[in-house]
């Protein structure tokens, strides 16, 4: 007699193409959080405005960073692997990335 598997354990979960950096990611996002809490604290301690907006812009630059950080990981992993999978799942990946940077970009 067997017994049957259930259908979910065949199914595939795409990894993420950050999935190598995770720890990393989650790390830098970590002190990003703290960095933000700081600059809470500074508005909360009366700073000068310019203290507070360096801090910011310091903040943004870092989320920029695992913002690309994110963007390489996803083409190296996810869009690499579609090219290589089919031109359909190619053409899926570029439309995915070409609307993603075009939100992105719009600052």
């Amino acid at each position: 007699m067997t017994t049957a598997t259930p259908h979910h354990e065949h199914e595939h979960i795409p990894v993420p193409g950050y999935a190598d950096h995770k720890a990393d990611r989650l790390a830098r996002l970590n002190k990003i959080e703290g960095q933000v809490r700081g600059i809470a604290r500074m508005v909360t301690d009366d700073r000068s405005c310019i203290d507070v907006l360096t801090q910011i812009s310091a903040a943004t630059r870092a989320l920029q960073q695992v913002a690309l950080g994110l963007l390489d990981d996803h083409v190296r992993g996810c869009v690499t692997t579609a090219a290589r999978t089919g031109p359909a799942q190619a053409e899926e990946k570029h439309a995915e990335l070409t609307d993603t940077l075009r939100r992105a970009l719009r600052l």
